[in-house]
């Protein structure tokens, strides 16, 4: 089946950190897992239409494009150091396709009769860009930007939210639109239960100091940030002139699936979705949700001040290190608190002393005991364990787990390692022993299922493993991962 997959827009008003670098690892793992068996288009993105740009712009003293162009650049360029490999990369301030699907977007749901202008007065969190209830702040701050928020009293127009509560708790307790963890599901559905109140959809043209897309009709109007950034799922398909990409990947067959992180889940799982049902437009089937990253319990955050510089990272301790980490680290619900003591020990513990010294030895041994020529024959407890972790790693991303998948892989990994130390093919070798010859085809074919498996979590690895266990006279062996402390 096809697979439209996509990741959240960032806001570019500061650098990418290592918490968004997490969602971009997650989706491409997906990804690469998908492409085994069907055609997948990954897509992510930057939101440039933001107050906080602007803001970030004022503060910098240059002109608010310039600004968001040079910061749009760095995400972009996180594609090679993660290894990364988007199929489109949207970026709403530039890209013509998205203006045209947002306005189409907001005249469909016109349409249904489900915009109106109306005065409103509320809490305003510009980090957010959303409004809070008072009930919602924590002694009086956003929780997530531990910021007062602005009182703002205007006319916008608003969205009826409240029209389709029934509906979208429907569709999310049976299970058509997917969320995953059951966590982030439950609350979903608590806040619907809780009452939908419409929400407000557009920004005056001066607060928003004329960045943005103007409200179809409206020009004094500015299209709200959220329901511009939430339209790029369908925009950069094509949708304001009907492409054949919005007709293959979102109105066909394809398997519709978001990944967000927690703190935008309410705006992914409830209102876009209802703008989708407004517009008559097909909804997403899944919504994956991830946790976030903290530093000394903080989140890893932009505005927070607090944050990592993934590129940094991968200079100073290689790209397979950093995937490895977030993959293996960050749990399925929850969230994982980074150290650069805990990426090194991961890696070097697992990989360098784990796949890559099991690699080097049975290919050493291979060259020493038969020439380099991988002989014939099998060990039936490794291979019933190659066998059977496929299945178990696809299991594991079907749950959105990455933390079980990559388990699942190094199974194969211990258990090579564990029968290398028990059956000590040295000592076969020494006795003339024949099964030494069973011994290393089924250690080779081991290290030739990790490298396969590893394909999807990490490729530049995945691929160095595969050259050095390749064909029947295998390569002199090299070190496949530096040791980092």
């Amino acid at each position: 089946m096809d697979v439209y997959l996509t990741t959240t827009i960032p806001y570019v008003n500061a650098r990418p950190h290592l918490g968004f670098a997490l969602e971009l690892v997650q989706a491409d793992v997906l990804a690469r897992h998908f492409r085994r068996s069907g055609k997948v288009r990954l897509q992510a993105g930057t939101d440039d239409n933001s107050l906080n740009s602007v803001l970030a712009a004022e503060a910098a003293g240059v002109g608010v494009q310039e600004f968001v162009d040079g910061l749009a650049e760095e995400f972009v360029g996180l594609a090679e150091p993660l290894s990364l490999s988007f199929d489109d990369f949207i970026r709403t301030s530039r890209d013509p396709r998205h203006p045209a699907g947002v306005e189409r977007l907001w005249r469909a749901c016109a349409e249904s009769g489900d915009l109106y202008r109306r005065h409103y007065e509320g809490l305003y969190c510009v980090g957010c860009e959303q409004f809070y209830a008072e009930a919602e702040l924590v002694d009086g701050r956003c929780p997530d930007h531990r910021r007062v928020p602005q009182r703002i009293s205007e006319e916008n127009w608003f969205f009826r939210l409240s029209r389709y509560a029934d509906r979208l708790h429907d569709l999310i307790s049976s299970g058509r639109l997917r969320i995953e963890p059951a966590e982030r599901r439950n609350e979903v559905l608590s806040f619907i239960a809780g009452g939908l109140e419409d929400f407000s959809v557009s920004r005056s043209t001066e607060r928003a100091r004329g960045w943005g897309i103007p409200v179809p009709g409206d020009p004094g109007q500015t299209v709200y940030v959220w329901w511009d950034a939430l339209g790029n799922y369908v925009t950069a398909l094509g949708y304001g002139h009907d492409g054949e990409d919005y007709r293959r990947w979102w109105a066909g067959d394809a398997r519709r699936v978001h990944l967000v992180g927690k703190g935008v889940v309410r705006f992914h799982a409830v209102y876009w979705p209802a703008m989708l049902l407004s517009a008559g437009l097909p909804l997403p089937d899944e919504v994956l949700v991830h946790g976030y990253l903290t530093v000394g319990g903080r989140k890893i955050s932009k505005s927070a001040g607090v944050t990592v510089d993934p590129v940094e990272l991968v200079r100073e301790f290689g790209v397979d290190a950093v995937r490895w980490w977030l993959l293996r680290e960050v749990p399925r619900s929850g969230d994982a608190d980074f150290t650069t003591e805990r990426l090194v020990a991961r890696a070097d513990d697992e990989l360098a002393n784990g796949l890559g010294n099991l690699v080097q030895r049975v290919v050493s041994m291979v060259h020493r005991y038969r020439d380099g020529v991988v002989p014939v024959g099998e060990v039936p407890e490794l291979a019933a364990v190659c066998e059977e972790a496929p299945a178990s790693v696809d299991a594991a991303l079907a749950d959105f787990d990455f933390r079980r998948a990559t388990g699942a892989v190094w199974q194969v990994v211990d258990e090579a390692n564990r029968f290398v130390n028990r059956v000590r093919p040295w000592e076969l070798a020494k006795a003339g022993d024949p099964h030494l010859d069973a011994v290393l085809a089924g250690l080779v074919d081991a290290c030739r299922a990790a490298g396969d498996l590893l394909e999807p979590f990490l490729p530049d690895a995945a691929a160095r493993v595969r050259r050095q266990c390749a064909g029947r006279r295998l390569p002199r062996p090299e070190p496949l991962f530096p040791r980092l402390r």
